[in-house]
C-alpha cells in the first residue's frame, strides 16, 4: 500500500467541494469557519495520516490546488534460510 501526502494551496481554493466528494480515505473536508483570501471556505487534510497519493483530489479539482506526493512502502524481506 502506498503512503501519499497531499499539499493543498488553500488560496485558490473556490470550496467547490469536489476533492471532498472522491477523497476514498475522508482525508479532506470544508473548512469550518476558516475562509481563504478570496472568500471561500478552503479545502483541508483533516486526517493527512490516512492519504494513500490517489491523486483523486488532484484529477478532480478544477482549480489546481493539490500536489500530491506518493511513497511506495517497501515490502519486508523474508529472514535468509541457512
Amino acid at each position: 500500500m502506498a503512503k501519499g501526502m497531499v499539499v493543498i494551496d488553500e488560496d485558490r481554493c473556490k470550496g467547490c467541494g469536489l476533492c471532498v466528494s472522491v477523497c476514498p480515505n475522508d482525508v479532506l473536508q470544508l473548512a469550518e469557519g476558516r475562509f481563504n483570501a478570496k472568500g471561500y471556505r478552503p479545502v483541508e487534510a483533516v486526517k493527512p495520516e490516512e492519504c494513500i497519493g490517489c491523486v483523486s483530489c488532484a484529477i478532480i479539482c478544477p482549480d489546481v490546488v493539490f500536489t500530491v506526493y506518493r511513497q511506495q512502502r517497501k515490502p519486508k524481506r523474508a529472514a535468509a534460510t541457512a
